[in-house]
């Protein structure tokens, strides 16, 4: 165990994100649900506006806590072609999928944004956080898309992940940052004293109450 909980690990995660404290074009965007508490510690250290950038994980049919890819807001699809190759799982599968995981993106979208425009990423610097990564598929897919709206700057910043997807994900963005990369690295959970599902009440009572950070930015990030 590293972290005794989100709120512990979004605190740790933010001394290693310092540089970025008091940056007029920094926006920290989080991946729910699981991402939004530690985001919110990032934030609130470094004076920024928080949102959350929705992405699904596409789950292999019967054995869904495996990734063989995931979704994002805007329509992004990545696959996760060591997943999908050797299982020879077929396109009509994977669609399925897609097409169920996207109901569950828009009605997440729909409780967490209400009729919100989306945040400003464009000639901004970004900073992406989830609670962790495994195989690296949700967060890929949430580069991808947020690389399509021309940011200044992408981080990628997580409190714990595999040494490999560390590594892997420096070719696609800016900067990453993981605060613990343990070896045997085991899953995320297993570094987490308190590593229960974070609820969509969560999520929307951190992202009301994170309205006051960044207060002289708000106006680029339309919310």
């Amino acid at each position: 165990m590293i972290f005794l909980d989100r709120t512990d690990a979004g605190k740790q995660l933010a001394k290693e994100l310092s540089e970025y404290a008091g940056g007029d074009d920094v926006l920290v965007l989080a991946l729910p649900r699981g991402g939004v508490p530690v985001a919110y510690e990032v934030a609130k250290a470094l004076d920024a506006p928080l949102d959350v950038f929705l992405v699904r994980k596409l789950g292999v049919p019967g054995h869904e806590e495996l990734a063989m890819g995931a979704i994002a807001s805007g329509g992004t699809r990545v696959l996760n072609r060591d997943v999908v190759e050797p299982l020879q799982i077929d396109i009509d599968t994977i669609d399925a999928v897609t097409r169920h995981e996207r109901t569950e993106l828009a009605r997440r979208e729909q409780a967490y944004r209400d009729d919100l425009p989306p945040p400003v990423t464009k000639d901004r610097t970004i900073i992406l956080v989830d609670d962790g990564l495994a195989t690296g598929a949700t967060m890929r897919a949430a580069v991808a898309a947020l690389k399509q709206q021309q940011p200044k700057k992408l981080v990628v910043a997580v409190p714990i992940a595999s040494p490999e997807i560390c590594v892997e994900l420096r070719d696609f963005v800016d900067a990453v940052v993981c605060a613990a990369t343990p070896r045997p690295f085991f899953g995320v959970g297993r570094w987490y004293r308190d590593f229960s599902q974070t609820t969509d009440e969560e999520v929307r009572t951190l992202l009301g109450s994170s309205k006051d950070f960044g207060m002289n930015k708000k106006k680029m990030v339309g919310r």
